[in-house]
């Protein structure tokens, strides 16, 4: 049975613009306005503000009249946003599985955790002694269902925990706005004087239904866990995910180099009992402030060797901020495709010289420099030969692709390179000399002509154009050197022919 903790702060804007305005501290009352509907209205407010009457929602000349002395200051909602993406983050500690509900509360899936902190009330007064430690004030909850969660938070007393599947005596007396109605089916509810769950849970579903909407039936379910309610967490659950907590954080690098072959050897364990082997793993850091700090590798070829995944992390380690510290360390390993077991071949040179024998070089080569660095030329379906090549992962398996009869060079030039002087005796035969960069060539042999006109059929018929077209022809000049030329368009009297090399023959 999944185990849903909900944490919700009443002041949370309030708390979140001392926070980032530390030198600012305004005497109470104090709220935050914001423009909404080109009216100036309160979004949030203080403690003492509360107890003179001031709510959200209300407009700022209004708790101006009733309170003369009140102190306003812009809201931030993206700033608050941000601040509640970070303490989701942070939460990490407590649950691999966060979600926020935005804007002032989270969720956290505590199923198969509590018993680390030796109960679900250890657990939640931890919790409790960390944010006030922040300066965080919240209220939470503890239930079977987000919904329960939810109301208990909101409506209940702080610090609730409904026992497995009787949460339904803890909600009877809340009220119904506890199940997260439109404020108005909340309102004509209370108009009809059923001021409590109870009331509510008592009503036939049919005549229920009628009166407040299939919207009142769906959170009474959720709320009791008849139906499901999906949870967005921040961090997808992932089941090749691996975590770690200090009693005290670490900050030294040789420190968090260690932790993250711990991580890494415990993820891995996991991976080869199951046969998986992962091509990309994420390492974060949670520093005791909130924030994380993300690292990731890529590997050529799938792979669960803690040592060598730590050595691919050693080196980005060495960027990382530990602030006042890192407390928790994730690993999650992402692309996970099965690995099987191979043995060893006697040949350790033939080894070293295949796909497994180059991967750890290849790693250290993407991580250093860069995915986009290191890459293989893979075969494309076109006739163009500028577009017959794309970059491909350095270690995929060959792919069929280019014509053993019609070879190409290994790598073309970026763009093609315009020939002077060039001879042919007749205007299909292959010259017999032209100058490349500065440089005369007398060519010994030559084939051709291949000729390549442009894919017509990937667009307009009446878009085609033969002087897209290309006789392409290999020469040899004296010394040996083999290239890749072509002349452009098709030869007509009087027109000049235009020759351009496009790559070289190793």
């Amino acid at each position: 049975m999944a185990r849903i903790l909900c944490a919700w702060s009443p002041l949370w804007a309030i708390s979140n613009w001392r926070r980032r305005n530390p030198s600012a501290e305004p005497p109470s009352p104090f709220a935050l306005i914001e423009s909404v509907k080109g009216a100036r209205r309160l979004s949030a407010v203080d403690r003492a503000g509360r107890k003179l009457g001031l709510y959200v929602g209300q407009k700022a000349t209004d708790a101006a009249a009733i309170a003369p002395e009140l102190i306003t200051a812009e809201a931030e909602p993206e700033a608050d946003a941000l601040a509640l993406e970070a303490l989701v983050d942070w939460c990490v500690r407590f649950s691999p599985a966060v979600a926020a509900d935005e804007p002032d509360g989270l969720f956290l899936d505590i199923s198969g955790v509590a018993h680390l902190w030796g109960g679900e009330a250890a657990l939640l007064a931890d919790f409790q002694v960390r944010l006030t430690a922040n300066g965080l004030a919240f209220r939470i909850a503890i239930a079977d269902t987000p919904g329960a969660a939810w109301a208990l938070a909101h409506y209940g007393e702080d610090g609730a925990i409904a026992p497995p599947g009787r949460q339904i005596a803890l909600l009877a007396p809340l009220p119904p706005a506890a199940l997260r109605l439109e404020p108005e089916t909340a309102a004509q509810i209370d108009r009809l004087g059923l001021k409590v769950l109870a009331q509510l849970f008592d009503i036939p579903r049919a005549p229920l239904a009628r009166r407040f909407g299939m919207e009142t039936l769906t959170r009474i379910d959720q709320a009791l866990g008849r139906s499901k309610e999906a949870l967005t967490y921040r961090r997808p659950a992932n089941p090749w995910f691996s975590r770690l907590a200090f009693a005290e954080p670490i900050s030294a690098p040789e420190d968090m180099a260690r932790v993250a072959y711990d991580v890494g050897l415990q993820l891995c364990a996991r991976l080869e009992k199951e046969g998986q082997g992962a091509r990309r793993f994420e390492l974060c850091f949670h520093r005791v402030d909130g924030r994380v700090a993300p690292l990731n590798v890529g590997l050529a070829l799938a792979a669960r060797d803690p040592v060598r995944i730590a050595k691919l992390f050693a080196p980005k380690i060495e960027t990382i901020d530990p602030g006042f510290g890192v407390e928790v360390v994730t690993l999650e390993a992402a692309e996970v495709a099965p690995l099987s077991g191979r043995q060893a071949r006697l040949d350790s040179l033939l080894e070293a010289g295949g796909a497994e024998g180059l991967a750890p070089l290849i790693d250290r080569l993407t991580n250093r420099l860069g995915e986009d660095r290191v890459w293989k030329a893979q075969p494309v379906a076109s006739h163009v030969p500028e577009q017959s090549a794309a970059p491909g992962p350095p270690l995929a398996p060959p792919v069929a692709g280019w014509d053993p009869e019609r070879p190409r060079p290994l790598r073309l030039f970026s763009r093609p390179e315009p020939l002077e002087l060039v001879m042919a005796p007749i205007p299909d035969d292959p010259p017999v000399q032209f100058r490349w960069r500065g440089q005369m060539h007398r060519v010994r042999r030559a084939e051709g002509p291949e000729r390549i006109g442009e894919e017509w059929w990937r667009g307009e018929i009446d878009e085609a154009r033969t002087y897209h077209i290309r006789d392409y022809y290999r020469v040899e000049d004296e010394a040996g050197g083999r290239f890749w030329l072509f002349r452009a368009g098709i030869y007509a009297p009087g027109v000049e022919a235009r020759w351009w090399l496009h790559g070289l023959f190793a």
